[in-house]
């Protein structure tokens, strides 16, 4: 098992760490000593070996340092700067010129006293100077030194310090190393991308404190779970060779290495241990957190044969994992590959689509079920791209809320809106009120009130006819700041509304510290009507409790006279749905408007006459 840093890790493949003496490691490492003097090699050489260095490369010709360097991969040289055909500035410039070397320490041992010889050698990139003759104790401690700031330079460089598992840079060498040394067919290997389910949530709710602290737990139960499965693959299903490692490739992400398998199936064995794992909490300071996994799984060499694309397909099938619910896992599969990249492409193309002016406003009438007079609509985006045509709400709005894009367009929205309010206005058509949706990311923003009464302000809209809604869901997540923040957005004489009432988990005890004018009863609900009897006792409570808190109902999704009559007589005060029109562009709501926006209906038409707007 090599899962996580050790306490002093090795700063290259020739440096291991040795019992419990920290520079144990230090003492084997490879030291390259390059001097004109043979005299000058053999008296470093002893200085050295007198403490306990023992693995040495020398060379008295400058020119082959480089390649001594590529072959024996040292962890420090000793250069000489005073030499013929090829000073000890000249090596070290190309040294520091090689992007693999850059940070090679390299000590320089010069003749020279020079205070100027000294500067540009640092100049250079010399890691440490020393003039000759040397001290031998001088010399043996300038070493240590250097070789003990590597070690730490390289922990840094390939741990993460937070988890202590392997980063990103390391895993992914030693995945190259891996897929290099498997023989296939008789070997595969598997690679698990293990993503926390809604680890933002936590460190938006708990702060970032609580999150680190679960990450360094999550680390190392993944630690103990890989002991376990290579311990299992090897006495269970006899994969004798296979080896478990695990790293800490992104914020939230870890990533889990099979290789060796002989069976590339007891890859599921192995995920379903790693989901199981993640079945029981975690206790971090008070808290007792629930975090779920989703696992991408992308098989060698059956997926991909380079680490690249191994890790690039395991990503893609841990998003379909989360596509399916979070909390399970998937193998990467080509159809779902594709569908990721027309995503990607989607979402590069939702990027421009408001500059490219291809978003449009739809508006969908709100109508009194009292007089059958439209009495607002729901604004609602669709986006009209040039070769795709009409692309679904449904597909682009996930994408949107994921990307952050929704903020954007959420602001976008809400100026539409309010702008098409002062244009109908200014037509003279009757008054209505507008609903725009308001999403979680949106809401969470403290720019939500300045925006709104900046549009206010620069539209002249009466701040009645602007409706916002919100999910109870994000009502929920924080009460204190909602209600803070509602109070502020009612005082500007905005109304407000609670969107899908019914499909979350507010409560009534919740319900009536919000300062609401509007509720809204989720379509699912509708739908069942009249002939679900569930259905029926929820609406009627719904409306009922809503009343008490003097709130207005409206009903979504009603497309059955049937429908529109049970909530008549339940008292429902406004509905909308395709019974009275499907969302339409302004230019014909405004001729719905004008129709239907004025004259009252009688409320006792018959039940099987269709408004006809």
């Amino acid at each position: 098992m090599n899962d996580a840093a050790p306490p002093l890790p090795e700063p290259s493949a020739s440096v291991q760490t040795q019992g419990t003496d920290p520079f144990a490691a230090i003492r084997h490492a490879t030291i390259l000593m390059v001097d004109d003097d043979p005299v000058m090699l053999i008296a470093v050489e002893a200085f050295l070996d007198e403490v306990g260095y023992g693995s040495f490369v020398t060379t008295s010709e400058p020119r082959e340092t480089l390649n001594l360097i590529a072959e024996h991969q040292p962890d420090v040289v000793l250069l000489d700067l005073m030499m013929p055909e090829l000073n000890g500035f000249e090596v070290l410039s190309s040294i520091r010129a090689t992007e693999e070397h850059r940070y090679l320490p390299v000590i320089v041992l010069s003749g020279e006293s020079d205070p100027t010889a000294r500067l540009r050698a640092l100049e250079l990139g010399a890691t440490d100077f020393l003039t000759k003759p040397v001290d031998p104790s001088e010399l043996q401690l300038r070493v240590r030194n250097t070789l003990a700031f590597k070690v730490y330079q390289d922990r840094l460089a390939d741990y993460d310090p937070l988890s202590g598992l392997r980063n990103r840079r390391r895993f992914e060498s030693d995945l190259r190393q891996t897929l290099g040394s498997l023989a296939p067919p008789a070997d595969s290997c598997a690679l698990l991308h293990i993503d926390l389910d809604r680890f933002k949530q936590v460190n938006d709710t708990l702060g970032y404190r609580i999150g680190d602290r679960l990450l360094k737990a999550a680390a190392r139960r993944l630690e103990q779970i890989a002991h376990d499965v290579e311990a299992g693959l090897i006495s269970a299903v006899n994969e004798t060779d296979a080896r478990v490692n695990v790293a800490h490739i992104s914020g939230n992400g870890f990533a889990m290495v099979l290789s060796a398998l002989r069976n590339p199936d007891n890859a599921e064995r192995v995920t379903r241990a790693v989901i199981k794992g993640f079945s029981m909490p975690f206790s971090i300071d008070e808290h007792e957190l629930f975090v779920t996994v989703s696992v991408g799984v992308a098989l060698h060499p059956v997926d991909a044969r380079d680490a690249d694309a191994l890790l690039e397909h395991a990503e893609t099938a841990m998003y379909q994992a989360k596509s399916q619910g979070r909390g399970t896992h998937a193998f990467f599969s080509n159809d779902f590959n594709k569908r990721a990249s027309e995503r990607l492409s989607l979402e590069s193309e939702l990027r421009r689509a408001i500059e490219r002016e291809e978003l449009q406003l739809h508006y969908q009438p709100k109508v009194s079920l009292l007089t059958g007079r439209i009495l607002g609509a729901e604004a609602l985006i669709r986006w009209k791209h040039p070769t795709l045509g009409m692309v679904s709400p449904v597909r682009f709005i996930p994408i949107a809320e994921e990307t952050g894009l929704i903020v954007d367009i959420g602001r976008w929205v809400m100026a539409q809106a309010c702008l098409q309010l002062r244009r109908w206005k200014d037509s003279g058509l009757p008054p209505v009120s507008v609903s725009v949706n308001v999403s979680p990311a949106q809401f969470s923003r403290s720019s939500l009130l300045k925006d709104v009464k900046q549009l206010l302000g620069s539209t002249k809209i009466d701040p009645k006819t602007l409706v916002l809604e919100v999910t109870e869901g994000v009502l929920m997540s924080d009460i204190e700041a909602a209600v803070n923040l509602l109070k502020t957005v009612r005082a500007m004489g905005v109304r407000l509304s609670v969107d899908d009432f019914g499909t979350g988990y507010s409560s009534l005890a919740y319900l009536r510290r919000l300062p609401l004018d509007e509720l809204k009863i989720d379509r699912s609900f509708v739908m069942g009507l009249p002939a679900e009897k569930d259905s029926l006792a929820i609406v009627r409570a719904v409306i009922a409790m809503a009343h008490a808190l003097n709130l207005k109902v409206v009903a979504e999704g009603v497309e059955l006279d049937a429908q529109l009559e049970v909530l008549r007589a339940a008292k429902c005060d406004e509905y909308q749905g395709y019974l009275c029109s499907k969302p339409v562009p302004p230019d014909d709501f405004a001729v719905l408007l004008e129709r239907k926006g004025s004259r009252p209906r009688p409320s006792g038409y018959e039940s099987g006459e269709r408004p006809r707007f």
